[in-house]
């Protein structure tokens, strides 16, 4: 009697301490409820789940605790759950972002939390959405194309700051949270008309690296609709990867198509000095010598 005594004494205070443990390592759960999107295609409706949650757990955690426990076939894309890969975006309480990186202790769990797929994107199934027009129009966009070597064995020479200028485009992890929250393609739709701000960061990349001598500006003027942009800085603020994308991609490639279709002094230089007449190519030998946005 007294052994099983002493035995369940031991047991509870076990289960006292690891409570206390939890408490202190912040895994005290609570429920939360979770008003998630489902339907295949365009058909579909906002359902409830309700599901404990704890201290260091983000929407994402909690879309899988929803799979595992009562919606097995609830579909959403993801891969890392670190914030690069970019598969999980969604738009959480009405505003477009990644579930990896949301955590639920910024969100007020008192309501239900919202998560739908991104609206700018046909959707599929559930959180999932049809993104593969963004790689139809990277496709039109012309590809790097370099000068000739400036040395004998092949190698290039350029200057750091030229170089340092296109590297916070490459940081872009094609989450395409601006091209959802872009008014162009998420309330007007022109997916074809429009390439929208992620492309243009890219194409922004290539038109600024100080090798490539293509010019793109008739491109970013007539195909790839540069000019259904108006600034608004949505792009910039959803952006995970903090590129800021209006004032550094956007506007210095409006100015250049500026520069080149609207400006009667520039093209009366042009055509003074013969440039531009290369078939849309730029004077080899970019650099700093390039001419200012």
């Amino acid at each position: 009697m007294a052994t099983e005594t002493l035995s369940r004494s031991i047991v509870e205070s076990g289960q006292r301490a690891a409570a206390r443990s939890d408490v202190s390592a912040g895994t005290e759960k609570r429920s939360a409820t979770f008003r998630v999107w489902r339907g295949a295609g365009p058909a579909g409706a906002l359902r409830d789940y309700s599901t404990n949650v704890s201290e260091g757990m983000v929407v994402l955690d909690a879309i899988h605790q929803i799979q595992a426990e009562t919606a097995s076939d609830l579909a959403v894309r993801w891969n890392c759950k670190a914030g690069k890969c970019g598969s999980c975006s969604a738009e959480i309480n009405g505003v477009p972002r990644l579930m990896c990186m949301t955590r639920l202790s910024e969100l007020d769990l008192e309501k239900p939390v919202t998560v739908e797929p991104m609206r700018a994107f046909p959707p599929v199934k559930d959180l999932v959405t049809d993104v593969s027009s963004n790689f139809r129009a990277k496709k039109r966009i012309r590809r790097f194309t370099p000068r000739p070597p400036d040395a004998p064995d092949g190698t290039w020479r350029m200057a750091q700051a030229d170089a340092d200028r296109v590297q916070e485009f490459r940081k872009c992890i094609e989450c395409f949270l601006c091209q959802d929250v872009c008014h162009v393609l998420r309330d007007h739709h022109l997916h074809e008309q429009f390439v929208g701000p992620r492309l243009l960061v890219h194409a922004a990349q290539l038109e600024m690296h100080p090798l490539d001598i293509l010019d793109r500006t008739d491109d970013l003027k007539e195909s790839h609709g540069i000019g259904y942009c108006n600034i608004t800085k949505c792009c910039t603020k959803v952006c995970p990867e903090n590129i800021t994308i209006t004032d550094n991609a956007i506007i210095p490639l409006k100015e250049r198509v500026i520069d080149k279709h609207y400006d009667p002094l520039g093209k009366l230089v042009r055509l003074v000095r013969g440039k531009k007449a290369g078939g849309g190519r730029r004077e080899a030998g970019g650099g700093s010598g390039s001419p200012a946005l």
